[in-house]
């Protein structure tokens, strides 16, 4: 084991890696953080340029690091693979003890397939990709797979369908979204701990539907919606229906979807949170949890479906036609 303690963290300028540098310099442990658009250094934490996907400054950033986080991912299968490639052998080159990643719940359960499992839920398959590169090297490896969170995926879901005068809304969707204060603590003990190979899940205490998500978070800013359930096609769709992106047997998350609303309604803070999440979505140092692009897609699918046949009652479940 190296003597200078250093950790390297990717994204570590997203917020699920923000989240981890601060716990890593709590520990009095010095940080490297790994980004295209680095901040200021300042003391224990320094900052370095690099690109993950183009293996630009990835070896220097790497070079004399003893524990690795990679907690960047843009959600596309080819560029998270190389960003994964390069990461592993840069690391393989400077000798990191141990490398440490955060995936999702439901990675090696999800198929992506088609054309429009890749349009809906290609993040899934991007973070197996990943999974795999890892796994595959000959390098001592952590991996914790994580449900949603509630200031990411969850809440860019509620409110960019809030906003809408009739809200198209998966039929039969479930989540079991997650703190990630609470998922980056765990990360930070993972990582300062042996490598342990793939971790057990880290799951939110509560499962909720797609619709309860949402009704909730009107009620708590004020608004009321009318409702239209759309059954969404693709094998990828169909498994996440059967709850192959929920770990039911590892809520071990404390803080429910219910007390976040109460504390960005208090704060006003929800609108701020969503921008973000947003506009990190694309970034090469981005959190790597769900962005909104399912919901993206299906709100794209159905201004286009909409005009062929009558409109349904907001009430009604109705079945993607693909011709």
């Amino acid at each position: 084991m190296k003597t200078n303690g250093l950790i390297v963290v990717t994204g570590g300028t997203g917020g699920l890696g923000r989240r981890v540098v601060a716990r890593l310099r709590d520990r009095g442990r010095n940080v490297r953080v790994l980004s295209r658009h680095p901040g200021d250094s300042q003391a224990g934490v320094e900052y370095t340029a690099g690109d993950l996907e183009t293996n630009q400054g990835v070896e220097k950033a790497i070079s004399g690091a003893e524990i690795v986080v990679h907690c960047a991912g843009v959600g596309k299968i080819k560029e998270d693979t190389a960003q994964a490639q390069n990461l592993v052998v840069a690391a393989k080159r400077g000798g990191v003890r141990h490398l440490v990643s955060i995936s999702v719940v439901g990675a090696e359960r999800i198929p992506v397939r088609s054309a429009v499992d890749r349009a809906t839920f290609a993040y899934f398959a991007s973070q197996r990709a990943k999974e795999l590169v890892i796994e595959q090297s000959d390098l001592q490896w952590t991996n914790l797979r994580a449900t949603q969170f509630h200031d990411g995926f969850i809440l860019a879901m509620v409110q960019a369908m809030s906003k809408m005068p009739i809200v198209p809304v998966p039929a039969g969707t479930r989540f079991q979204p997650v703190d990630a204060d609470e998922v980056a603590d765990a990360l930070v003990e993972l990582a300062l701990d042996a490598p342990a190979g793939q971790a057990p899940d880290f799951a939110g205490p509560k499962i909720y539907d797609s619709e309860s998500l949402l009704r909730s978070y009107l009620v708590a800013i004020g608004k009321h919606r009318p409702i239209l359930k759309i059954r969404m096609p693709g094998a990828a769709a169909a498994a996440i229906r059967e709850g192959a992106n929920l770990a039911p047997d590892r809520a071990v998350g404390r803080r429910t979807w219910e007390e976040f609303l109460a504390t960005i309604v208090e704060h006003g803070t929800g609108l701020l949170a969503v921008r973000e999440c947003v506009r990190g979505s694309p970034s090469k140092s981005s959190n790597s949890v769900p962005g909104p692009r399912p919901l993206l897609c299906l709100t794209t699918w159905w201004t286009v479906f909409q005009p062929r046949q009558r409109a349904p009652r907001p009430t009604e479940t109705i079945t993607w036609r693909n011709d």
